[in-house]
């Protein structure tokens, strides 16, 4: 019995002793996290608001339920004002169902950031769940940091607060005054941050064991020379030269340029960093970037010297399609470029894969191929027909150029156009871009034709200064189906993207969730396994966009935006790579016959 009343006593003290570990006015740096609905949320957006208010919630800690209570009492009685409420889950136990499940029974209607790899909360330093912090945004220095009030302890709590710490200096900091007290002793549940205990550790991690590889296998398709990248990854003294930049861009998740929610579907093309190789490069380079011993890995990576990536498994292309030339200045915004190019092949073919190498990567930001027949009457007079119009492979940073998958491919008419839609960015110096497609060509027809559908919502129409406006639309598959890839796209006021299947009996699944869209890169996200879509199923495509002056990137937040071509305006528009299900199904010799009926008809 005494050896029992010791432990108690003992545990009493351990989490009775008073700690706020967020030190008031301390930098806190921009960070991006998802919340546990799968939105994304980047801190330094948040620059409009007077205050940003954060509770470190666990799952099972009394005394973060408890305080959640009065946390979301202040959300309702702030919410006239510019404040931003969150809570910020670093625990290692939890993961997002748990967190789902959390909420959910304890009615949390907040954003709850997961910070699953802890890098957010070791950068912080907290310690506690239960604890609460004020960033100010003007400045973005922790304006308060401790207990929310003076009603709870550990073992009791008052029925109210005599003393309410963090709405008296939440008040003061909206209405600019110095806090008069920044910080107070918090109570809760001690996180465990192991890698906060391991900082000698990484002073050990090997640049040539550990993150070389992780460069080499993630980053150097870019960062070469001649490649996408502002800057080559040669050898180590790049790599450390840039290493605080490189933190920076993992933290805010600008780097690696994969957008797609991990918690929702698997993709063979996923370039994201694991948890653990973003928690390694962060920790070697918060411990100085240490060269240690071993030979330098970058300096001895073999670079294909071929521009075609697809020639050591397949040749050289079978046909190259020259793309038109365009000057491209140095600076300012060029709008897109259509380049439409008569087919040079004499004969009908079948495609097995393409690939478009860019003249000047540096400049090249995304070209999408399509090709048919060109209107010679009407509004859209000297583009190509949306009823005789299909696609191939076209290019951004990311797409894969494999062929196609399963015995498939895609028939090429000899009598069609080309449509190059190309976009640019300038980079600070004037260039000429010349890029090319290069065309792989199956001996004989394929077992199955492939083909790109489309989902376009032209009568979509965002407000002036709309944060969060949303629009959608549905495509009805006729027969059953293997769905491969999806792109989904927008321009610059592109916020987030959700594709969801709807079952013939009402079920609907999320295939795809991108709640970070950047128009920078145009991905195709190709799933592992296809995705079989049942006849009479509707293909879903959910856009949401920012229009308001806090997307930096926004040409003008003060007019309504429509659909249309160039970047300045907008498009709810999705590719869909798929192919029909059937099990005798072999495509007909008479292709080339049935394409021009169908034209015909």
């Amino acid at each position: 019995m005494k050896k029992f009343k010791l432990i108690i006593t003992s545990l009493i003290v351990l989490f009775s002793v008073g700690i706020h570990s967020i030190e008031a006015n301390q930098k806190v740096e921009n960070f991006r996290l998802n919340d546990q609905l799968g939105n994304s949320h980047e801190l330094f957006y948040y620059s409009d608001h007077e205050a940003l208010v954060f509770l470190v919630q666990g799952n099972g800690c009394p005394i973060a339920r408890n305080a959640s209570v009065r946390f979301h009492e202040l959300e309702e009685m702030y919410s006239g004002k510019k404040v931003k409420f969150f809570m910020l889950n670093s625990n290692l136990q939890d993961s997002k169902a748990s967190i789902l499940e959390e909420a959910a029974s304890y009615d949390y209607k907040l954003p709850i950031l997961m910070d699953d790899t802890q890098l957010i909360g070791e950068a912080l330093e907290i310690t506690r769940t239960g604890e609460v912090f004020i960033v100010d945004p003007k400045t973005w220095k922790v304006a308060y940091t401790g207990a929310l009030d003076d009603r709870l302890s550990y073992e009791n709590q008052k029925k109210e607060a005599s003393q309410h710490f963090l709405k008296d200096a939440l008040d003061q900091v909206i209405e600019g005054r110095a806090v008069a007290l920044s910080s107070t002793d918090s109570l809760g549940c001690l996180i465990n941050f192991p890698e906060q205990r391991n900082k000698a550790e990484h002073k050990l991690i090997s640049y040539s064991q550990d993150i070389a590889p992780i460069l080499i296998d993630n980053c150097t398709a870019c960062h070469r020379k001649g490649g996408l990248g502002p800057w080559a990854m040669t050898d180590y003294n790049m790599v450390k030269g840039f290493s605080l930049m490189m933190r920076e861009v993992i933290r805010t998740k600008r780097m690696p340029p994969w957008h797609a929610d991990p918690s929702i579907g698997h993709f063979s093309n996923d370039r994201s960093l694991s948890s653990d190789e973003m928690k390694k490069l962060v920790h070697w380079i918060e411990s100085g970037s240490p060269r240690g011993e071993g030979n330098d890995p970058l300096l001895e990576a073999e670079i294909s010297e071929s521009v075609w990536s697809n020639e050591s498994e397949l040749g050289p292309p079978d046909y190259v399609i020259e793309i038109p030339t365009t000057d491209i200045p140095a600076t300012g915004v060029v709008d897109y470029k259509y380049h439409f190019v008569k087919n040079n092949i004499k004969e009908d073919i079948w495609v097995k894969a393409t690939e478009i190498v860019p003249g000047d990567k540096a400049v090249l930001h995304h070209v999408i191929t399509s090709f048919g027949e060109v209107n010679l009457k009407g509004p859209r007079k000297g583009r190509l027909n949306f009823r005789t119009m299909k696609g191939l492979r076209g290019y951004a940073p990311g797409i894969t150029t494999n062929p196609f998958p399963d015995n498939s491919g895609t028939f090429l008419p000899s009598d069609v156009t080309f449509e190059f839609q190309v976009h640019y960015t300038p980079v600070g110096r004037k260039t000429v871009d010349s890029s090319k497609m290069g065309i792989w060509v199956l001996d004989e027809a394929p077992e199955h034709e492939i083909f790109t559908n489309s989902m376009i919502n032209s009568r979509i129409k965002i407000p002036a200064g709309a944060k969060n406006h949303q629009e959608f639309d549905t495509m009805t598959v006729k027969k059953d189906s293997l769905l491969y890839s999806v792109l989904p796209h927008a321009h610059y006021r592109g916020k987030a993207m959700e594709v969801s299947v709807i079952y013939p009996d009402g079920e609907e699944e999320i295939l795809l969730s991108v709640p970070n869209y950047d128009f920078n890169w145009q991905t195709s996200y190709d799933f592992k396994e296809p995705v079989f879509i049942p006849k009479g199923s509707k293909l879903k495509q959910i856009n949401w966009w920012d229009n308001s002056k806090q997307n930096l990137a926004n040409p003008d937040p003060s007019v309504d935006v429509y659909w249309g071509d160039q970047s300045f305006e907008e498009m709810l528009f999705g590719a869909f790579m798929m192919r029909h299900v059937k099990e005798d199904e072999v495509v007909s010799s008479q292709t080339s016959e049935n394409y021009r009926a169908s034209r015909e008809d």
